[in-house]
């Protein structure tokens, strides 16, 4: 399989899209964003409610020209995707494709219960950016993408709860995972309650 790999040096792995007015101008800045989450969430197998205790995430944003502006931005867009993975089921009329919960009644973005309750976000230090503006990266839109570590998290939960009970078969668990899938995923039978 190395030997395979090597075949294919020249070969990328990475999606790069940039759209430009006009051809792309020579010496265009290009750069890629990093970063590191981890997610410990606790969830109740009767009720499908779910709590996201901890998030620890290490950024790369090159040389933050407002660390707490960039830090806010952070916050922002990884509790946006959050609500994307655990909250934000959009259901449609399959006849019609009207949105049929498009008020907060039946459709539930995040909130501020919903912010994890240790977040803790470290900027990457001495990570310049050549590319960028002042050496700073963009710390907006990225982070959004670290916040499917929440659905990773939940899924784990989920599979210790059916650990307990002897059924830790393989099972799929897609965004929005919404309490309702969430419940229904843990097997939890009302033969096994007990007084």
């Amino acid at each position: 399989m190395v030997n395979d790999f090597y075949l294919y040096k020249d070969m990328t792995l990475c999606h790069l899209c940039r759209v430009w007015p006009d051809p792309q101008p020579k010496g265009a800045p290009q750069y890629n964003s990093y970063g590191v989450t981890v997610a410990e969430a606790e969830l109740d197998v009767l009720t499908g409610e779910n709590q996201i205790n901890q998030v620890d995430m290490l950024f790369d944003c090159g040389e933050s020209m407002n660390p707490a502006i960039d830090i806010g931005q952070i916050e922002g867009a990884f509790v946006m995707g959050m609500g994307y993975w655990l909250m934000e089921k959009v259901i449609y009329d399959p006849d019609t494709g009207e949105v049929l919960n498009a008020g907060t009644w039946d459709y539930k973005p995040p909130f501020s219960k919903s912010i994890p309750i240790n977040f803790n976000i470290e900027l990457l230090k001495n990570a310049p950016n050549a590319m960028g503006v002042l050496r700073s990266k963009a710390s907006g839109e990225p982070p959004q993408c670290m916040s499917c570590v929440t659905l990773f998290a939940v899924k784990r939960a989920i599979e210790a709860a059916r650990q307990d009970i002897g059924k830790d078969s393989y099972f799929p668990l897609s965004g929005p995972a919404t309490v309702d899938v969430i419940q229904i995923s843990c097997l939890v039978d009302y033969k096994h309650f007990s007084i």
